[in-house]
């Protein structure tokens, strides 16, 4: 099952901007806006014309969507942080509109007008690259009080805002592990302390004072989840397992 919410807030920004993501471990191209997949090696016909899948999402992508800019732009306010009004600029300006253009679309008449948001725009650019940069550097802080498990580097706090009691415990995992605790994961989800949950369960599954390779780790995650990889980084991030800079070997954290 895809989740996705989990799965548009997990890609980079280039795969945001592009609509689709390309997942190795099943070998397909997934739109981040509908969730349809198309397998590589695939041809799809369309039109009399054939596509490779790589190709042929972005065909999905502007006869479903128009594209990944519209997607974005009509999100929630609250996700985008914009104005109707702003939405509206934004859009002429996507069209390639000329100042003096812009002006009479917007019935403003005046290019004055318009300069000054593009201004406005571009100053709201970079407040957003800064506070990306801000938040990418408090998630990468190491905490150094109130915690019960060493963080390692690039990792995310996990500490008493994820402290649990067993019987919570064991309702976030039946949530999860509708067929049992063996797996399959139904899903990943997005709070954190189920999250945390879910790899405490996880981790009991590797041995102690044993060196396993990326394979390995790929091979016991693998029967939980179809997206092993991002159970594999979750384990890491969250301190529970460690490895090597070279991701050459991996081993639980005691």
């Amino acid at each position: 099952m895809i989740d996705m919410s989990d799965l548009f807030w997990r890609a980079s920004l280039q795969d945001i901007k592009q609509g689709y993501i390309y997942r190795q471990q099943s070998e397909d191209f997934i739109c981040l806006i509908c969730g349809k997949s198309f397998s590589n090696g695939v041809i799809y016909p369309d039109e009399g014309q054939l596509y490779e899948a790589k190709k042929y999402i972005k065909v999905h992508i502007a006869r479903s969507h128009r594209s990944a800019f519209h997607f974005l732009l009509n999100l929630d306010k609250k996700l985008t942080g914009l104005t109707d009004h702003q939405k509206t600029i934004l859009e002429i300006f996507y069209e390639g509109y000329s100042d003096n253009e812009a002006a009479k679309a917007l019935g403003t008449g005046s290019t004055s007008t318009i300069r000054n948001h593009r201004f406005t725009l571009r100053e709201k650019q970079k407040q957003a690259k800064v506070f990306l940069a801000i938040m990418e550097l408090l998630g990468e802080q190491v905490p150094k009080k109130n915690t019960f498990i060493e963080i390692p580097r690039s990792s995310k706090k996990v500490d008493d805002r994820f402290a649990i009691t067993e019987q919570e415990s064991q309702k976030i995992l039946a949530a999860y592990f509708k067929q049992g605790l063996n797996g399959p994961l139904d899903s990943f989800p997005l709070k954190e302390k189920k999250r945390v949950a879910i790899l405490r369960h996880l981790v009991k599954y590797f041995e102690t004072n044993k060196n396993y390779t990326e394979k390995e780790v790929n091979a016991v995650l693998k029967p939980f989840y179809n997206d092993y990889v991002l159970l594999r980084r979750y384990l890491i991030e969250y301190g529970f397992m460690d490895r090597t800079q070279d991701g050459s070997s991996y081993w639980v954290k005691l």
